[in-house]
């Protein structure tokens, strides 16, 4: 049962901790969610080895003194890497050592798992792990003439343990402590403990914690007689045949946060972590690597005081169970000194060595992992290899008993405790107190459609990690979509490949996401944005009504507008806008008035106003503004030319202008103005000119009928627009003198912002902006739309937004010749487009998102409450980069790995850059390549982009100095950092 949130109020939880995430490669799993299916099935994943050094089912006999044992636990991949994901170069991922980079995207990992991206998280984020000594550093010292000249000391900086969490915590951009511990086994424990101390101590707000211990290939141990090894390469922990343990890779972390915390951020609490303690056992036992009930009893006491419990109420207890002759009957015995007088056989005691092997530095946290698992799940998985009970532990009147089956996980009503022990050779204690998660309320299911974002750094990481979320959700389709949306949008990193789907529910989600054709996206990059304003036509009644209900800026802008109008109409907007669905009397009514020339404007100019508000919210501003007609005072009012309540004033004057024009109407025409300008006759004039053929006319109703009618003998298909009146045509200027009066009487400043004027194409000047005469002109003359896109569409590429109702403009800045490099999007549906307006938006976001515009995720959650939830985390594209040292290769005594080197990655699909003709600039382009590691480097490749650094820009430096004349710095290539900048650069410096 878990702890109630009610129930812990009632205590002091400042010292309580809570795990909000995990990550681990362990021997047979991937990941957390494979490592609990092989605990709960009783699945032992050490590989045995036969005279070949091939893997082989039956495990060895028993070995003799002094030969090695052929069995360890194996982390699939581990000579793999993603380079790319970390920006790495080749050179440099090969000279990483495999330890060091397994321990990397396990971070990575155990981030997203808790849901938080390093940028942008506000806190500190610690780091505090160790390793373990392996034999990397040998190989590349014995291959150096693989390595392009790489100095000794960049060798050590690649596989020095010292560097472990402070290359973690420059990959990953993290600013708390970055702290590499040493204490042998208990290493990754005590990491856990001094993370938690450093939360408690506020030199972090979240913290990463565990280990890793990795060789690659696999280090086999030899059997000795009272050694820590098992002969036949099992580990039969508290067993009578106990004779040792076995080796094994793997890495794991986990991410700490204040419980108090966590619970305020809505993070998902996996177990909560009430105390821990470490100390050593000093000279009070027989040897340097012998334990002492003493020591062990002692730190298990103090955790159990800091965790604030009396120990009958720890349940279950993860032991550093090693299964040697000497230390189990010593560990036992000083949990039953710590635990005290209690019901005996009451609590079951388990080893992950059994199933896994001893993972070193990397046991600690396995063990804390497994416990989390166990509490998480609410059960206990079976410790592996128990038959008859070690004679030297009184399990018969002892408060513990092994576990061998899986089993529910009852504690009768009480919190589920676990306590989890790590012991180091040397006398390096730690152990921890685990306390099942409180229970939360369940999350309120969210009503509104969602957006959910995926990125990722190449085309084939983007469809994996489609096909991986996908998975996800059909096999959790009760995850809050509210939720899923929140932790991809706020925890994950956004990389230049992008993609998103939107949805009501998870079908819808899951829909969208295999509707995905697999066709690369443009890369995202830096965008400006432009709003685009349309004009009358659009209006329909419901317009934004889901918007309304969702989304508090597009709210409170239309109920402001609403609040401004209502003693100047009679009548409230809203119910023209947003008439009760179910009242049809209601509905008519709107009906009718949205049909009105007066009301359907001020409704386009309100919608207009309350999107570009609801933008503004999420994130996106805009870097120019252009309007077609009526849209041209929402462009002007966002840019500053007019306070709300003024325009909404103009608005309304200079509808009700055209109301009182004789009957007119609108006509839309395909052809260029040349072919349409001899056409218009008597009272017809030019309105618009959108494009090379896209134009409208203005004018009387009987003229317009007519002229439609001859276009259509000529075989042009015209369209009437839905506007009611003759705007733009020889019929207003009777009203111009009025209407410029009206625009006399009210404030207009200058622009704020880029605001391309619908009537002359270029951008609005300041004295342009605030002369009433502008205006007027503005309402008689042609709108020439299509100058002001040309020259929008001559800056760099952009995103065109429509902020209104409809698609029109965005259909129009489609159809622009220069529109390629540009992408056009509309935030509202069609009239006749039944697809919801939030969808509508919520896609619009995700285009824009996708294309590089940076969206605020809290802005277009409206400040609903929302959680992070675990997620399939990213997809690594991993490639081999190993160097093994000579005598691996020549003698197989270790198992076979088939080739020496990684091969360059795949370029197959990627042009592979000319070297430049010039001499110099080629000797440049190769040193890059050759130091980096790559095949070729392009003219304009960054080089601490493609994974550069200062130590590897001295080695360019080096390769070239022979070459040139001129005197020749590495701060040269932190100046040019590109091949065709340095070689213009040692160009320009050379003597004449």
């Amino acid at each position: 049962m878990s702890a109630s949130l009610d129930a812990m109020e009632d205590e002091d939880r400042s010292a309580h901790l809570a795990v909000v995430g995990l990550a681990c490669r362990l021997p047979g799993a991937a990941n957390a969610a494979e490592f609990w299916s092989n605990l709960a099935g009783g699945v032992e994943s050490i590989t045995f080895f036969g005279p070949d050094g091939q893997p082989c089912a039956e495990p060895p006999t028993e070995r003799a003194v002094g030969e090695a044992v052929p069995a360890f636990g194996l982390v699939t991949d581990a000579d793999r890497f993603d380079a790319e994901a970390f920006g790495v170069s080749p050179q440099e991922a090969l000279m990483l050592d495999p330890q060091h980079r397994v321990f990397l995207e396990c971070a990575r990992e155990a981030l997203e798992d808790a849901g938080y991206d390093p940028a942008r998280y506000r806190g500190a984020i610690g780091v505090y792990a160790g390793g373990s000594e392996t034999d990397y550093l040998s190989a590349l010292r014995a291959r150096r003439d693989l390595l392009a000249g790489a100095s000794d000391w960049q060798l050590r900086l690649a596989t020095g343990v010292d560097f472990l969490t402070s290359r973690v915590a420059y990959k990953l951009g993290l600013r708390g402590p970055a702290v590499t511990v040493q204490t042998a086994c208990s290493t990754s424990l005590v990491a856990i403990h001094l993370a938690a101390q450093a939360l408690l101590a506020g030199d972090c707000d979240l913290a990463l914690a565990g280990g890793a211990s990795v060789h690659v290939p696999p280090r086999f141990g030899h059997f000795s007689e009272g050694g820590p090894l098992s002969p036949d390469g099992r580990c039969r922990a508290f067993d009578a045949r106990a004779q040792g343990t076995v080796g094994s890779n793997g890495a794991g972390i986990v991410v700490l946060k204040r419980l108090a915390d966590a619970l305020e951020d809505g993070d998902t609490i996996r177990a909560v972590l009430r105390g821990t303690a470490v100390n050593n056992d000093a000279a009070g036992k027989i040897g340097f690597t012998a334990p002492s009930v003493e020591g062990q009893s002692r730190v298990i006491e103090t955790a159990l005081h800091a965790a604030g419990v009396d120990p009958a109420s720890i349940s279950y207890l993860e032991a550093h169970g090693t299964g040697t002759r000497l230390g189990d009957p010593i560990e036992v015995a000083a949990l039953t000194k710590a635990f005290g007088a209690r019901e005996p056989r009451s609590c079951w005691l388990g080893s992950v060595k059994t199933n896994i092997g001893h993972t070193d530095a990397a046991a600690g946290v396995a063990g804390f992992i497994k416990a989390v698992l166990a509490l998480e799940h609410g059960k206990l998985p079976p410790s592996l290899n128990f038959d008859r009970p070690n004679p030297e532990i009184d399990f018969e009147h002892g408060p513990f008993r092994v576990n061998t089956e899986l089993r529910d996980w009852d504690t009768g009503g009480h919190p589920r405790r676990a306590g989890v022990s790590s012991l180091g050779i040397g006398g390096t204690n730690a152990h921890a107190v685990l306390e099942e998660a409180p229970t939360l309320p369940a999350p309120e299911r969210s009503r509104t459609p969602q957006l959910l974002v995926l990125s990722a750094h190449g085309p084939a990481s983007l469809t994996r990690a489609v096909e991986r979320l996908g998975g996800h959700l059909r096999a959790h389709p009760e995850a809050e979509l509210g939720d899923v949306a929140w932790t991809l949008q706020m925890g994950r990193t956004a990389h230049k490949h992008r993609t998103f789907a939107v949805g009501q529910d998870t079908a819808e989600v899951l829909r969208a996401l295999s509707e995905q054709d697999g066709t690369p996206n443009a890369e995202a990059r830096e965008r400006q944005v432009v709003f685009m304003f349309p004009g009358h036509g659009g209006q329909h009644v419901g317009m934004g009504r889901e918007l309304y209900g969702s989304q508090p800026a597009f709210r409170e802008a239309v109920d402001a507008c609403r609040a401004h109008l209502t003693p100047l109409l009679g009548f409230d907007l809203g119910t023209v806008l947003h008439p009760e669905p179910t009242d049809a009397a209601a509905l008519e009514q709107a009906s009718a008035r949205m049909g009105e020339f007066v009301t359907g404007q001020l409704s386009v100019f309100v919608i207009e106003y309350a999107v570009a508000r609801l933008w503004k919210r999420w994130g996106v501003q805009p870097a120019a503004v252009v309007g077609h007609s009526l849209g041209a005072y929402a462009a002007a009012t966002v840019a500053g030319v007019f306070r709300l309540e003024d325009a909404l004033r103009l608005v309304l004057e200079r509808s009700r202008i055209l109301a009182s024009l004789p009957a007119g109407a609108m006509l839309a025409v395909p052809l260029p103005e040349s072919e349409l300008a001899p056409l218009l006759q008597g009272g017809l004039a030019l309105a618009a000119v959108n494009g090379p053929a896209q134009c409208a006319v203005s004018g009387p109703v009987a003229e317009i009928e007519a002229l439609q009618a001859r276009l259509t003998a000529r075989g042009v298909e015209s369209r009437l627009l839905r506007i009611p009146g003759a705007g733009h045509s020889p019929l207003v200027e009777p009203s111009l003198a009025e209407f410029t009066a009206r625009v006399q009487r009210v404030e207009r400043r200058a622009p704020q912002l880029p605001w391309i004027s619908d009537r002359t194409g270029v951008a609005v000047t300041a004295e342009e902006a605030v002369d009433p005469a502008y205006w007027a002109a503005h309402l008689r003359h042609t709108v020439r739309f299509g100058d002001a896109l040309d020259t929008l569409f001559a800056g760099p590429p952009g995103v065109f937004l429509e902020v209104g109702p409809g698609r029109t403009l965005a259909t129009l800045a489609r159809q622009n010749p220069g529109a390629d490099p540009h992408l056009t999007v509309a935030t509202l549906p069609h009239p006749s487009d039944n697809t919801s307006d939030a969808v509508s938006a919520l896609t619009a976001a995700g285009r824009l998102w996708s294309a590089g515009v940076a969206i605020s995720w809290q802005g277009l959650h409206g400040g609903a409450l929302r959680r992070r939830v675990p997620l399939p985390t990213y997809p690594f594209e991993r490639q081999r980069y190993l160097v093994e040292a000579p005598t691996t290769i020549a003698t197989g005594v270790c198992p076979a790995i088939h080739s020496t080197v990684a091969p360059p990655p795949d370029t197959g699909a990627l042009e592979v850059p000319e070297l430049p003709e010039d001499e110099l600039g080629r000797r440049v382009a190769i040193a890059f390549a050759e130091v980096l590691g790559l095949a070729r480097v392009g003219l304009h490749d960054n080089f601490f982009a493609l994974g550069g650094d200062s130590l590897m820009a001295a080695q360019v430096i080096a390769r070239l100095r022979p070459h040139v004349a001129a005197p020749l710095k590495v701060k040269a290539l932190f100046r040019a950092p590109t091949v065709a900048r340095l070689t213009r650069f040692i160009a320009e410096s050379s003597p004449a």
